[in-house]
């Protein structure tokens, strides 16, 4: 789904296929059927944009082999899909019975992450639309925050040269662009816009940004004004956004808030929770320690629980929804577009309270993409697709 900002940049608006869990080739395929297809059908849209989840055996399978590609591309194109960015954040298993920390690796201290991401690139050459500007891949905030001893940052600015070195060369080889974003995200190396623009100064700004999660910055605390001003200071990009909605609690310290909250706590994600303070917000790495005691509960609760964006929690919890729209608008509301890939991330469907299968999951993932193509016409853009 394509979107005209007033600027005349065209902003690609697609949802995030990590909320699917195959892992293989033919499964992916089988996803376009069963859900990407019928999503474009309920939207009454001519083309909807995909943000692509491939794991590494996946992209390992289509990096060498430039014919399955093509196959993957004409598969998209006869369903009215398009693709111009991919998730490369989690590497494989995501849908494992337990996922938590497991999902920062192989991080950016390792090869295998710099071999991947480079790989996906290519891979997103193959599938890119011809009159798409550029192209756009997601990976993780660096590393999980410990234990990081500091010489591994030598080994993360020798990767993140090399990752900058090898885009440019995909460039040069095929003639289409494909920048890379970091995706700040609480308890990593980057949680914050602000620790973005310390760990990444030294990054070609060409090839290299931020990817920003909505989710991500509510939970943190981040105001999204100052957090772009911030990254505009940095001269980071904003190469790619993920809308996203956290879970909200006003009043941790109610019995009530607190049993509607325990709805929340799975097995499989890490939710990382967050508490408003006078200074940095009081932190605890997943939900079950903040539920135990371990927060003090004088402060409002974020959590890092994605949450479908066009529906409002039940009190006494809410969404950040206003902040995902504050978000949009800090991006795009203004006279310049500071990001023109926008994709719905909520890879929680799966797992939420009463979690929606079949139809209703294609009815969700519908719903998501229609609020978020609203809440930017609202914003001044135009849709570019006729249906």
């Amino acid at each position: 789904m394509r979107l005209r900002h007033p600027d005349g940049t065209t902003v690609h608006l697609a949802y995030c296929t990590n909320v699917h869990p195959a892992e293989e080739l033919d499964g992916i395929v089988a996803q376009l059927s069963r859900f990407a297809e019928p999503v474009r059908a309920r939207l009454g849209a001519g083309r909807i944009g995909l943000g692509l989840w491939l794991a590494a055996p996946v992209v390992t399978v289509l990096d060498t082999d430039p014919g399955a590609v093509r196959a993957l591309r004409a598969e998209l194109d006869r369903r009215g899909l398009e693709v111009v960015t991919l998730n490369a954040f989690p590497y494989t298993g995501f849908h494992a019975p337990t996922v938590k920390k497991a999902v920062y690796r192989p991080d950016w201290t390792e090869p295998a992450r710099l071999a991947h991401t480079l790989a996906c690139a290519r891979v997103l050459t193959g599938l890119l639309p011809a009159d798409a500007a550029r192209g756009s891949v997601s990976t993780l905030p660096l590393a999980w925050r410990e234990p990081f001893a500091p010489d591994r940052h030598n080994l993360l600015r020798r990767h993140l040269d090399l990752l900058a070195e090898g885009l440019a060369k995909i460039a040069a080889d095929t003639g289409r662009s494909v920048r890379v974003g970091f995706e700040p995200e609480p308890g990593c190396l980057i949680e914050t816009t602000g620790q973005a623009a310390g760990l990444l100064d030294s990054v070609d700004r060409e090839w290299l940004g931020v990817c920003l999660d909505t989710c991500h910055l509510a939970v943190a605390h981040e105001e999204p004004g100052p957090a772009l001003a911030r990254l505009a200071a940095a001269r980071l990009p904003v190469v790619k956004t993920q809308a996203s909605c956290a879970v909200h609690v006003d009043r941790p310290d109610d019995p009530a808030a607190r049993a509607a909250v325990a709805a929340f706590d799975e097995r499989r994600f890490l939710h990382q929770t967050r508490e408003a303070a006078a200074g940095a917000p009081l932190a605890v790495d997943d939900l079950p320690e903040a539920l135990a005691g371990a927060l003090p509960a004088e402060g409002p609760w974020r959590i890092h629980y994605h949450v479908p964006v066009q529906r409002e929690l039940p009190p006494p919890l809410r969404s950040t929804r206003p902040e995902l729209t504050a978000a949009l608008t800090a991006l795009l509301g203004g006279g310049t577009a500071r990001t023109d890939h926008v994709e719905v991330e909520t890879y929680t469907w799966p797992v939420l309270p009463g979690a929606p299968t079949g139809t209703d999951l294609v009815d969700g993932i519908a719903g998501e993409l229609a609020w978020t193509r609203d809440t930017l016409i609202d914003l001044g853009l135009t849709l570019e697709d006729a249906p």
